[in-house]
């Protein structure tokens, strides 16, 4: 396939993107800081995505059998770069006709309010009494800037005509590669409280062959 990569020197794009080349994909990776990559055997394509360059993103998914997208903040200065990053690619899939996409976004986002869901759920029906309780009320208190960009980015998804997929997978860690994952249509994993980064880039991928997923949010975790 002839895949981009949005966010591919981050922690989870990274992954996506050494595993998409591994498996002999042809890859096109967006990036802030181009030198990041080193020597990969990618197509780079330098986009801020905090000021997304229209004509950049165009020329950087313009053929894609796919897209998908790590974006996410990794600080404060970063606020509001999934919402307005993700905008930006819908726009350049909608112009040059690219029409699969998978997001990343995180297990908490379905009880977080947004422009488009204002009033969620209190509780995500995947959720067990600990996250009900304990671990997502926390997680939205310590992220709220960052849970609030992505529940908007869900919206801007949600609304568009493209072929998405959302993953909504919990804590990361570091850990190898197992390929042994769980997953839910529309809801988070009962006892899903973490996943290897590199799992969650396997998931993603994974989601590309099955057409079944599109217009669903997928809830992942070990």
């Amino acid at each position: 396939m002839k895949l981009t990569v949005v966010a591919a020197t981050g922690g989870t794009g990274r992954h996506i993107l050494d595993q998409a080349v591994a498996a002999g994909h042809d890859v096109t990776a967006v990036v802030r800081s181009p030198r990041k990559l080193g020597g990969a055997p990618v197509r780079v394509v330098a986009v801020d995505l905090a000021r997304p360059d229209a004509g950049a993103l165009r020329e950087a998914v313009a053929g894609a059998d796919a897209v998908l997208s790590a974006l996410g903040a990794t600080s404060a200065t970063d606020a509001g770069v999934a919402e307005r990053g993700t905008r930006a690619i819908v726009a350049a899939m909608a112009n040059t006709g690219a029409r699969r996409l998978v997001v990343l976004s995180a297990a908490p986002i379905g009880t977080v309010p947004s422009p488009q869901r204002p009033n969620p759920p209190r509780h995500d029906p995947g959720d067990g009494f600990f996250m009900r309780h304990l671990g997502a009320p926390f997680a939205r208190t310590k992220f709220r800037e960052h849970y609030a960009d992505l529940a908007r980015m869900e919206d801007v998804v949600r609304a568009s005509d493209l072929d998405w997929t959302i993953s909504r997978p919990p804590m990361f860690t570091g850990k190898p590669l197992t390929g042994s994952y769980r997953e839910e249509f529309d809801r988070n994993i009962r006892g899903g409280f973490s996943i290897p980064r590199a799992d969650v880039a396997h998931h993603m991928l994974a989601l590309l062959e099955r057409p079944e997923t599109i217009g669903h949010v997928i809830g992942v975790a070990s």
